[in-house]
């Protein structure tokens, strides 16, 4: 391993933007879909992968939803959890906020409670035996109405302590934020924090529609916010997190090869960015391959994934001392391996 790999592989991460049902891997996916008795349209894991060639988001969403499928009894989700709990510890991931949506198993008759308490005990296990601290953002789909989110919300309220924040995905072309400005209104009076999915195939308006309306205190993706310079000042003013996810944004043709993104013209002009995985089991790599493959695209250099990093930690719903004691573990790495002296990089909680 080159010393940048090996750098980029320990350094303590943070990952804002994961959905947790583009974690299941086609060899789970068949093994849950064998103990449930469900038929999946894919003769074999190789043919699962081989679908993996997307035009778009929507035809991502095609099979992320039929891969969903499989997903009925609390063990599934428990097991989908701790699936990927297990590979990030491995990957030195530290702390992760975690989208789930629940639309997507209530639609096909899954109780609320099925599906929230499996993740939740993958959390819960997740914190006690590989030190993963965790955080669970409750994401309603765009896609369907305004009255399916409030009802979700509804669903959703016996567990609020559970859940940190609501969040907005699935497809955003034709789906404004302010379609769902009156559920979030009632979130955020629930005792909720908010973020959406914003300007990653949806204008910049998007992103002004999910700040002013929506009240977000991060926004997902939002990588086209590049294109209008006022929104790009009020971003930077307001300090607030861009959860970017390159591996995903390559491989729904956001941009045509990473060496296009535009990260590092967004770390330049001092967004608050971060990178992610999104659905790493449907796009290459979770994070380390993110942080890598990034690199080596953009000639990242040491400071660049210090700020990354450092970013995720202050951006992320835990609370100082929390964010205090990561940022300690990330200014530690950086000073065993930065030729930089250790004051000039180091920086206390947000």
């Amino acid at each position: 391993m080159n010393p940048m790999d090996e750098f980029i592989a320990g350094i303590p991460k943070a990952e804002l933007h994961l959905h947790i049902e583009g974690t299941l891997e086609p060899e789970l996916m068949f093994e849950i879909a064998e103990r449930n008795r469900i038929s999946l349209p894919f003769k074999s894991v190789e043919a699962v992968r081989e679908a993996y060639q997307f035009e778009n988001l929507q035809s991502f969403l095609d099979i992320y939803y039929a891969g969903a499928k499989v997903l009925c009894y609390e063990r599934d989700f428990f097991d989908l959890t701790w699936a990927y709990l297990k590979g990030v510890a491995q990957q030195n991931v530290r702390h992760v906020e975690i989208f789930f949506d629940p639309q997507t198993h209530t639609d096909r008759g899954i109780p609320f409670e099925t599906v929230i308490c499996g993740i939740h005990k993958a959390l819960e296990r997740g914190q006690k035996e590989l030190g993963v601290s965790s955080k669970l953002i409750l994401c309603f789909l765009r896609h369907l109405s305004d009255t399916s989110a409030m009802e979700t919300l509804e669903a959703a309220l016996p567990y609020r302590n559970w859940i940190v924040a609501v969040g907005l995905d699935s497809s955003e072309q034709n789906h404004p934020p302010h379609k769902f400005d009156a559920v979030f209104h009632r979130a955020r009076a629930e005792g909720f924090l908010t973020v959406a999915h914003a300007g990653e195939e949806g204008p910049p308006d998007y992103i002004w529609q999910a700040l002013d309306l929506l009240k977000v205190a991060r926004i997902d993706h939002g990588v086209r916010c590049i294109e209008d310079s006022e929104l790009t000042k009020r971003l930077v003013k307001n300090e607030i997190p861009l959860t970017v996810c390159p591996l995903s944004n390559v491989e729904l043709r956001v941009f045509h090869s990473l060496a296009e993104h535009n990260l590092k013209q967004l770390l330049k002009l001092g967004l608050k960015v971060t990178i992610n995985s999104d659905d790493p089991a449907y796009f290459g790599g979770y994070m380390t391959e993110n942080i890598q493959e990034t690199q080596k695209a953009l000639n990242l250099s040491k400071t660049d994934i210090y700020t990354l990093m450092k970013n995720a930690f202050e951006g992320s719903f835990l609370n100082t001392t929390e964010k205090q004691k990561y940022l300690n573990e990330l200014t530690q790495w950086m000073a065993h391996y930065s030729s930089q002296p250790t004051e000039k990089i180091a920086s206390g909680c947000c």
